[in-house]
């Protein structure tokens, strides 16, 4: 989706609204890759998979609601409010919004994880960045995700990450 934001990301901003309402969420995508060194280029936005649990998607919309989080849309620069609740954050597979904060995406089900954050937090990594505790997906689960979108920008950064991911395992050994 092409945008007119030009509000520069501030991820753990983002991420540390999530940290103070306990939210369980896996960051996925080209920030999870990068968290774990992968030499790729990144994004506007960060990306993340919520535990749908009602307690967990409650403690979700009162950080979208400190956030100022709106829907994002190219009709609209500043984005669409909306009104939301848990039970109304889990009805929809994905919320692309926007903050004060930059782009961010919330996707119950990422490709190739109909398990959604259940599947990834089995070997989802904490790590820290910028000061700020953040969960991340694994590397290999972000490469598995790409292969399964199969979009020509996911197609474009597999060699990499492929590349990379070996590199990890030569390092271990």
């Amino acid at each position: 989706m092409s945008s007119h934001y030009e509000t520069p990301l501030d991820a753990a901003a983002i991420v540390e609204a999530m940290n103070r309402h306990d939210v369980r969420y896996v960051v996925i995508d080209v920030f999870a890759a990068i968290a774990q060194q992968a030499p790729i280029p990144a994004t506007r936005g960060i990306d993340l998979t919520p535990e749908t649990t009602v307690e967990n998607l409650n403690r979700l919309s009162a950080a979208l609601k400190e956030l100022g989080a709106r829907i994002r849309t190219d009709a609209v620069e500043e984005g669409l409010s909306f009104d939301h609740h848990g039970s109304s954050l889990g009805r929809s597979a994905v919320w692309n919004l926007t903050c004060p904060h930059g782009e961010f995406d919330i996707s119950f089900r990422p490709s190739g994880f109909e398990g959604g954050f259940g599947e990834l937090a089995l070997r989802a990594h904490k790590v820290s960045v910028g000061g700020t505790q953040v969960v991340i997906a694994d590397l290999g689960d972000v490469i598995r995700s790409k292969e399964a979108a199969g979009r020509p920008k996911d197609l474009q950064v597999l060699p990499t990450l492929y590349r990379h991911q070996r590199s990890l395992r030569s390092d271990e050994e």
